[in-house]
């Protein structure tokens, strides 16, 4: 009994079927770029339903493509550079350390931003092609910004960045779960009373994530909100929770949305003449160096701040060797690290 042999499925049976040029079944199956996204998929889904077989990288001669050169874009706030930020400069030295290690070239540039994170005035990395591909950290991408990175065509990955849109790679902490994990420990505690600093309506999408985390546990326990709004220094800080103490002397613990602002927090404490973790408690978030000095030493989120940026330039790797594969957002969840600054409340003990 002999054997059928199917026909070989050629590009004009894929381009009359999907009803394209053969062109664009061409780009579609050698992943060029210039298709939208649902017709390159959609030319594709024919293609293997007609039994064509598409040829790999190896067979088809054509070589991966890889990261060479890296254009790294930190948003900088007024009057402190990115390397002094104690949150964004472990990030760095993360995405320095993997450079340094897969020999891929780092351009950098700073990006002055606004108080909310948007940038007033663009690096020339951002608009140039003079890297393979780029990271942004730190800023956030609203649609104006967005129209100009979309010109350049250079792969893009978010670091403690977001958008107004959802096409782009990400890594950030996850931010909510974490953020009720914090307030979690307090509660464990026997605290009742427990307020939050930081979390202005107009914070940025990460501060405002560790808030929903906040609500979440204080609304699971059925206990009462205690907002302490504040911009975001650490002397805007001292200044709302010394007004917070004297509007709520219930307060017995605070939840601080990031280290720098829970350190203001609880140098009001200390000034109103509270003690740390008698009369207060407090958890921070991030674990900045000056978390472990602190008076008593702080507990707090710590988040892996090296590791976004290690993550960082795998994703902007793999983006630029699949460039139509599907935007993956890492979220890296912060593990509580337990120092001097919480304790029962008087009342439980």
């Amino acid at each position: 009994m002999t054997q059928s042999v199917l026909p070989k499925v050629k590009l004009t049976d894929i381009a009359r079927a999907a009803g394209v040029s053969i062109s664009a079944v061409s780009m579609a199956l050698r992943e060029k770029p210039g298709l939208p996204a649902e017709t390159r998929q959609r030319i594709i889904s024919i293609a293997d339903g007609l039994g064509y077989r598409r040829k790999t990288t190896i067979e088809a001669g054509r070589p991966v493509v890889k990261l060479r050169t890296l254009g790294l874009v930190v948003k900088s706030d007024p009057d402190l550079p990115p390397q002094a930020n104690p949150f964004y400069s472990y990030i760095i030295a993360g995405i320095e350390e993997i450079c340094r290690r897969k020999r891929i070239n780092l351009l950098y540039a700073a990006m002055p931003v606004d108080e909310h994170n948007l940038p007033f005035e663009l690096p020339s990395l951002l608009t140039e092609k003079t890297a393979d591909g780029l990271l942004l950290v730190g800023a956030f991408v609203n649609r104006a910004l967005s129209d100009i990175l979309k010109k350049t065509t250079l792969p893009l990955v978010l670091v403690d960045a977001y958008s107004e849109f959802s096409d782009y790679d990400s890594v950030v902490s996850d931010n909510l779960a974490s953020a009720r994990q914090a307030v979690l420990h307090l509660i464990e505690h026997g605290h009742r009373h427990i307020g939050i600093i930081g979390g202005a309506p107009d914070a940025y999408p990460s501060i405002l994530e560790r808030v929903r985390g906040y609500e979440q546990a204080i609304r699971d326990h059925k206990l009462t909100f205690y907002y302490i709004d504040c911009d975001f220094d650490r002397l805007s800080a001292y200044r709302a929770a010394t007004a917070a103490f004297k509007k709520f002397p219930q307060l017995t613990a605070i939840f601080g949305c990031n280290d720098e602002l829970t350190l203001g927090a609880m140098s009001a404490a200390y000034d109103l003449g509270k003690q740390i973790p008698e009369d207060v408690s407090f958890v921070g978030f991030d674990d900045i160096e000056e978390a472990a000095s602190a008076k008593p030493p702080l507990t707090t989120m710590r988040v892996d701040k090296r590791g976004m940026g290690r993550i960082a330039v795998q994703l902007l790797s793999d983006r630029i060797e699949y460039p139509t594969s599907t935007p993956i957002t890492a979220a890296l969840h912060a593990r509580l690290v337990e120092r001097g600054s919480v304790d029962n409340p008087k009342d439980t003990k």
